[in-house]
């Protein structure tokens, strides 16, 4: 079977910028300092109006075009998650390849998954690379949450950034990527949806109702979050074949830092080989675990990271873990 590799990475957000004293400022009783000791988030970054996911994927793909000296011609496959589209049809990634000037001869589909998205991505951007059919894949990851949000809603507020990835999978690279775990568990579905929008029930006018807008019952997908995770951590490694005091990394969804500590501590993982990165970020979905990564290459480039576990959970429910080994350095 062909192997795949992550080859490169590259990140987007938007100009705009929701601080925790703009916050503070809209609700007195949640100041700053409570923000940030509450979800470990001190300023996160919003889509503009107008400003919509297949904007942020282009530019996060030009990056990584630019970044690291690819031609536009080299991908045949465009993989865009999002739970956001620009619109309900057509599909963003065609929008997008259009967009950034990519040849007519590759292929674009959208994967609609959240907090999972980047895992799930990975796994089907594996297979096409293990088909034979295609030889460099670009996985793009992008949400606008923010949009969804209601104005009164202050923890969503606080907790949600906008942000656009880009991930080159090809048939070589630096980080082989191994095999994956998936699962799903639509019983939870009603503790994060957004209700109205789609064909079940449309989207109304009326500015104040709740269920045109984000609803997340925190405390239920908190009690999923820690009774799933250790178990497809551990299920992942079994697969691959790796013992956990292998791993030099572990990258999990960047949820809030409540949740990720209580895993960590839970699992007895090192805390120095557990990332947190959301403080100048939030939650941005299906972005927070390539942006974690490329912050923590920047920020700590001679930290080992020879074995590197991934794993993503929430919306859906959904989850998955997947092993990446690093084969040369960058």
């Amino acid at each position: 079977m062909i192997k795949s590799y992550i080859k490169a990475i590259s990140t987007h957000f938007p100009k705009k910028i929701r601080t925790n004293d703009s916050i503070s400022e809209q609700f007195p009783e949640w100041n700053s300092e409570k923000i940030l000791q509450k979800i470990g988030i001190k300023q996160r970054y919003i889509a503009s109006e107008g400003e919509c996911a297949s904007d942020m994927a282009t530019q996060a793909l030009l990056n990584l075009l630019e970044e690291h000296h690819l031609e536009k011609s080299d991908i045949d496959f465009l993989l865009l998650c999002t739970q956001t589209p620009d619109h309900i049809l057509p599909t963003t990634a065609c929008i997008v390849q259009s967009k950034a000037g990519i040849p007519t001869t590759c292929a674009a589909l959208d994967i609609n998954q959240g907090c999972s998205g980047y895992i799930y991505g990975l796994s089907v951007a594996n297979s096409l690379i293990a088909s034979g059919n295609f030889k460099n894949v670009v996985l793009l990851t992008v949400d606008t949450y923010t949009k969804y949000i209601h104005p009164k809603d202050k923890g969503n507020l606080s907790l949600f950034g906008d942000a656009a990835t880009a991930t080159l999978i090809s048939t070589s690279g630096e980080y082989l990527i191994k095999k994956p775990t998936l699962g799903s568990d639509g019983s939870g579905a009603e503790n994060l949806i957004i209700r109205n929008g789609g064909t079940r029930k449309a989207r109304n006018e009326n500015p104040d109702d709740p269920d045109n807008f984000i609803d997340m019952k925190g405390g239920k997908i908190f009690n999923f979050i820690v009774k799933r995770t250790p178990e497809v951590v551990l299920g992942n490694l079994t697969l691959n074949q790796w013992e956990i005091n292998e791993v030099d990394l572990f990258i999990f969804h960047q949820a809030n830092t409540h949740i990720l500590e209580r895993v960590r501590q839970d699992m007895e993982i090192p805390s120095e080989k557990f990332v947190i990165e959301m403080l100048n970020f939030g939650n941005t979905v299906s972005s927070t675990i390539p942006i974690a990564f490329v912050e923590h290459q920047k920020n700590f480039p001679e930290k080992k990271k020879r074995k590197v576990q991934f794993v993503g959970f929430g919306v859906g429910y959904s989850w998955g873990a997947i092993c990446i080994e690093q084969v040369k350095k960058s």
